[in-house]
């Protein structure tokens, strides 16, 4: 099927849309997160992007289990890959965004989460897993510019935050190579 990776685990999220007619993509977001925060391993992060977060599970759910987001890729501490969105359409990642002086980056963007949060490093398997995708990605999408998700919502967000290494992902600089 178009857009969607056999090597991932798919979990279809209702929480995307048709992208903008004549869009191409061309840009890669990389984000972090943790449900409930700074805690690994649960199904927080599926529920969230399915719109199936019981907001009685956990206080910090109350506040934020009427979100409707969602992101193409989500990638484990284990580092097992799995796809919410294809990378057809548009998910619903990046809100109030700017990047190169264009508005709207879910139009242009495919965003990947790393579970993980802003205080404690990633694990090997992430980094070897978000490698391998971004190899991928760049097959398809060649020439991508890769953010985090700071970079386009600065003061508003601070992902995939201080502990990210950057150098680690094989792709320079912060860009996927052309064909």
């Amino acid at each position: 099927m178009k857009g969607w990776l056999r090597s991932a685990r798919r979990i279809d999220s209702p929480n995307c849309d048709e992208r903008p007619a004549g869009g191409r993509v061309s840009l890669i977001v990389i984000h972090n997160i943790s449900l409930p925060p700074d805690e690994f391993g649960g199904t927080g992060v599926f529920e969230l992007f399915t719109n199936r977060l019981d907001p009685a599970e956990h206080p910090y759910y109350a506040g934020i289990h009427q979100l409707r987001v969602s992101s193409h890729f989500f990638i484990r501490r284990n580092g097992e890959l799995l796809q919410f969105v294809s990378t057809e359409k548009r998910a619903w990642h990046a809100g109030a965004s700017n990047w190169k002086g264009r508005e709207r980056c879910n139009d242009f963007s495919i965003g990947i989460e790393l579970e993980g949060c802003d205080t404690l490093p990633f694990d090997n398997h992430q980094y070897a897993a978000l490698s391998a995708l971004l190899r991928r990605l760049g097959r398809r999408y060649p020439g991508c510019d890769i953010a985090g998700h700071s970079d386009i919502a600065p003061g508003r967000k601070t992902d995939p935050g201080p502990c990210f290494d950057w150098s680690r992902l094989r792709v320079s600089p912060r860009r996927l190579p052309r064909r």
